[in-house]
């Protein structure tokens, strides 16, 4: 769960440089601030520090969207998280072409050296090009939704404004478990996993696991309002010998009985039941009505 503070998260780093640098590396460098935290910059980058965590983090727990949001600065935000190659980008396109018709969108993509998942999007149409901005991370990415969020949050206001947006789209760069959004960059949070990755990733928990609102794991649908999980292509796991109902088990185990859904993303199966579940948030957040 990412703290009020978002810009300053602890890390338990060694005081000293790690990396050779040069091509094909990554240099991090290592520093303790004035506040005594212990900070990290990857060639040069933003600094930032991580806060520990000491649990895989309670669904009842989570940090709450933020009261005093105010949407007219900035339109009601959906971060979309979870490891590299689950589905993030393909799940972004599904929700641009169920929602574009009848709201007012624009999405920020994240990669850590490239803008490959925002020329997807742009390639396949999913919005108007001018309406995507795609985000160069650098060596950290989890900072750039958690610890140091400026990098997102100046395109997304940008766009928001230019368009007058009913909703913004931010897919983050390739996560791990530990990873979740910063309430004060995302109102609502869809963390994606998929069963190629074997049907232990529920159990083994982190704040995207336990805390996003949504838990999406790409066939049949499992949803309710509020936080989800996504959990995507489920159509593979017979091929991978994953057991959907382990999957299932453990998710609702994890997530304390926090709502999560079945999805193939590439099929259209359980988009709708997101794009509902997505409004619905919209309408409590923002007090309008769908469309």
């Amino acid at each position: 769960m990412a703290s009020s503070d978002h810009h300053h998260h602890e890390h338990d780093h060694d005081h000293h440089h790690h990396g050779e640098g040069g091509h094909g590396s990554t240099e991090t460098t290592t520093w303790v601030g004035k506040d005594g935290k212990v900070y990290h910059s990857h060639d040069g980058l933003a600094p930032h520090s991580h806060e520990p965590i000491y649990s895989p983090g309670y669904f009842s727990r989570r940090a709450p969207p933020l009261p005093t949001r105010d949407f007219k600065e900035r339109a009601f935000t959906v971060g979309i998280g979870g490891p590299v190659g689950t589905g993030k980008t393909a799940l972004m396109l599904a929700l641009c072409q169920c929602l574009r018709d009848k709201y007012s969108l624009a999405a920020v993509t994240n990669d850590i050296f490239t803008k490959e998942d925002g020329e997807f999007l742009v390639k396949h149409g999913a919005l108007p090009e001018e309406r995507i901005r795609a985000v160069e991370t650098g060596g950290c990415p989890h900072a750039a939704i958690r610890e140091d969020i400026s990098i997102n949050l100046g395109p997304l206001e940008e766009l928001s404004n230019l368009y007058k947006a009913d909703i913004l789209l931010c897919e983050s760069g390739g996560d791990n478990l530990a990873a979740n959004f910063s309430r004060e960059l995302a109102d609502y949070i869809i963390y994606i996993i998929d069963v190629s990755g074997g049907d232990k990733i529920p159990r083994k928990g982190g704040p995207g696991i336990t805390q996003a609102d949504l838990l999406h794991s790409p066939d049949s649908v499992l949803s309710e309002v509020c936080n989800r999980k996504v959990i995507n292509k489920t159509d593979l796991a017979q091929a991978v010998g994953a057991d959907l109902a382990v999957m299932e088990r453990d998710s609702l185990q994890m997530r304390d009985g926090g709502p999560f859904v079945f999805s193939q993303v590439k099929h259209g199966v359980g988009v709708q039941e997101i794009v509902n579940h997505i409004l619905q948030a919209w309408e409590a957040a923002t007090g309008k009505r769908r469309h």
